[in-house]
């Protein structure tokens, strides 16, 4: 049967002996049509995975003979209808995925033939109603996803055919009850993501039929028991995100089935048993932020399957497990933040999965291997805040997949290659606290996927790249504490996604603060200070309207400050140390008149200083030279003078081949052809005489 659009025009009436109507993922929509009922001997309705939308219509209650009904990821709303429970031969009743509220009508407890109730991701509240508890041929039951509140009824345990109960992520609330220990044939239990307290009941060392026991998200407390080792046929154990303390069961290397544990986020102590290392199947395996200490147990990964590995931010000590060199099946790892030490340069292998690797925050020593550049799926490595030496293989700056790199606060030494540039995805580089030395290369200009580049506190030189200005999606840069030199490059200004601090401070930066600047609209923290940096702070720096903190200390800049909010809300250490700057700010004089209009007639200075004073030392200079010519000319007249009174002939033959040109050729090559550095008021006057005396002479 072919159908589509909705069932408003299907004619029932012409299928009076239909049994079986399956309209699974029809794309069908509108209402379910009351004429439904009509199909009074329908034993099997499935329309799940449609676009249903509106109520249930309670004529489906009409259809007694059902035993499947599958009304399942629909748009239905309204509640579940109470007559629903006159299908007395249904074992199968399948609402979820739908926008349904309201409770649970306590009238299902009477669909005593019922085997699957699945209720899950639906809007549903209130209690499970106790009725439901006396179905005991319950095989399956979904609640999860829902707002279901109150406790969980302890006579749960009387359902002992039960192999699928999952009521997970809803608010449920109280301790676990014991009871449910006795359902011996539970192959799930889900109780996640509710507000349950208390301990992990004993009895559920029962449940050896069990594959997932799901408690996480919790606020269970207490230990995790002994008897959790007799759950042989467990794969998936979740515990994390709840209040569990104590240490880990030696009895749960028992669980040789086990692909996921899963512990973080609890306050668990002490060392982990060795006996994990015979969970050969672990797929995932999880001990973050807890108390934990000790050595990680050395051969992890025995079964060549473990993708992902946490164990950050607790305190353990000692070396990086042996047996993760070899385990080319990793494809997240977490270490960071612990007191891990040993040398890293032969610890790790070749993974060609793996995506995410942070060795951060440790005591960690050796070089960065060229390996890690043979990991082509490799996106974020981090390593910062160890004692890792030498320089950065040259193969990493070839990691065109690697997204994030980290390598700060270590004592890494030697230069930023060029081959930088081949990082083209590269959207966060950190090299920050180390003992970087040399440029910072042109090739930089070329990544333009970076959002945060920290380079501060090493050893760079030499000007700040304008090709910087390229990486139009900035959003934070440190540069400070280097030696940069040179001006601010104008392109600066193109960063008009920086937003949380662009720091410049602590270089030898000179120049004038470009207008451009200006133009980074979202920036919330600028610092310029402890360089050379003078002139006056342009008005354009008004503009920046999202600027919370500025530091301009230390530098040479004089005029009015800015009159925007973040300018005068500063602390008056932002503007210590300067030539002579004023405004409205602490510690700060008040503008006179002739401050402010020294700024705003700074053009008018640029142009008396680049237009009106080289041409008034081209005109001193040209004075000078006529006034060396008539000392020549006077010079020339004694050596006549010496010449009739039998000077020797030398100095005849000298002034007899005096030439007037090359006179003037020597004051060209003195005054390096009238450059501004010889004109009064800006070099020596006295070296320029000395000089032209001596070319002469």
């Amino acid at each position: 049967m072919s159908l589509q659009g909705t069932l408003k025009s299907f004619n029932f009436t012409s299928f009076p002996d239909l049994v079986h109507l399956d309209l699974m993922n029809f794309t069908l929509s509108g209402t379910i049509p009351f004429q439904i009922s009509i199909l009074s001997k329908l034993r099997y309705l499935d329309l799940s995975y449609n676009q249903f939308c509106g109520e249930i219509p309670s004529e489906i209650s009409m259809l007694t003979s059902l035993g499947l009904l599958s009304l399942g990821a629909n748009n239905l709303s309204g509640s579940i209808p109470s007559n629903i429970a006159k299908l007395s031969h249904l074992r199968l009743l399948d609402v979820a995925f739908n926008n349904l509220r309201g409770s649970i009508p306590a009238s299902l407890g009477d669909l005593c033939n019922l085997t699957h109730l699945y209720l899950f991701s639906n809007q549903l509240s209130g209690s499970i109603p106790s009725e439901i508890l006396n179905l005991k041929n319950l095989i399956e039951v979904a609640m999860y996803n829902n707002s279901l509140t109150g406790s969980i009824p302890s006579t749960f345990g009387n359902l002992t055919k039960l192999t699928w109960l999952s009521l997970s992520v809803n608010n449920l609330s109280c301790p676990i009850p014991l009871e449910l220990g006795n359902l011996k044939s539970l192959v799930h239990l889900g109780l996640a993501e509710n507000i349950l307290t208390g301990s992990i009941p004993l009895t559920f060392g029962n449940l050896t039929n069990l594959a997932s026991l799901l408690l996480d998200s919790n606020q269970l407390s207490g230990v995790i028991p002994a008897s959790v080792g007799n759950l042989t046929n467990l794969s998936y154990f979740n515990v994390f995100h709840n209040q569990l303390s104590g240490i880990i069961p030696a009895s749960i290397g028992n669980l040789k089935k086990l692909r996921g544990l899963y512990l973080f986020n609890n306050q668990f102590s002490g060392s982990i048993p060795q006996e994990i290392e015979n969970l050969k199947n672990l797929i995932a395996l999880g001990f973050s932020f807890n108390n934990f200490s000790g050595n990680l147990p050395q051969q992890l990964c025995g079964g060549g399957s473990l993708m992902h590995f946490s164990a950050n931010d607790n305190s353990f000590t000692g070396p990086i497990p042996k047996g993760l060199r070899n385990c080319t099946s990793l494809l997240r790892v977490r270490l960071d933040n612990n007191q891990l030490n040993g040398n890293i340069s032969d610890a790790f292998g070749v993974y060609p999965h793996l995506d995410y690797m942070d060795l951060s925050n440790n005591k960690l020593y050796g070089e960065i291997l060229p390996n890690w550049a043979q990991c082509p799926k490799l996106t974020s490595l981090r390593m910062s805040r160890n004692e890792i030496t030498g320089w950065i293989p040259l193969e990493l700056w070839d990691s065109s997949q690697l997204q994030r790199l980290d390598l700060s606060s270590n004592l890494l030494t030697g230069e930023i290659p060029k081959e930088l540039g081949r990082m083209k995805a590269l959207s966060s580089l950190n090299l920050s606290h180390n003992h970087l030395l040399g440029r910072l290369p042109l090739e930089i200009g070329n990544l333009s996927n970076l959002e945060d580049l920290d380079l501060s506190a090493n050893d760079l030189t030499g000007p700040i790249p304008e090709q910087l200005g390229d990486c139009f999606k900035m959003i934070y840069l440190d540069l400070g504490k280097n030696r940069f030199n040179g001006s601010i490059p104008e392109q600066m200004g193109n960063l008009n996604s920086l937003q949380p601090l662009m720091d410049l401070s602590h270089n030898q930066l000179i120049g004038e603060i470009p207008s451009q600047i200006g133009q980074l609209q979202v920036l919330e923290n600028l610092n310029l200070s402890h360089n050379i940096l003078s002139g006056s702070i342009p008005s354009s720096l008004e503009n920046m309207l999202s600027l919370t903190s500025i530091d301009i200390s230390y530098n040479e800049l004089e005029g009015p400050i800015p009159k925007s909010k973040a300018f005068k809300d500063a602390p008056k250490e932002a503007f210590t140390n300067n030539k002579a700057l004023c405004g409205n700010a602490k510690g700060l004089p008040s503008c006179n008149s002739s401050m402010i209009e020294k700024r705003n007639t700074g053009k008018k200075h640029r142009f008396v200083i680049h237009i009106l004073l080289p041409t008034f030392c081209a005109i001193v200079l040209l004075s000078i030279v006529t006034g060396i010519a008539l000392i020549f000319h006077k010079k020339a007249k004694k050596i006549e003078m010496r010449q009739k009174e039998g000077i020797d002939q030398g100095d005849l033959f000298a002034l007899c081949n005096y030439d007037g040109r090359i006179v003037h050729e020597n004051i060209i090559e003195a005054t390096e052809n009238f450059d501004d550095k010889h004109c009064i008021g800006k070099g020596r006057f006295e070296a320029f005489i000395k000089q032209l005396y001596q070319q002469v002479n």
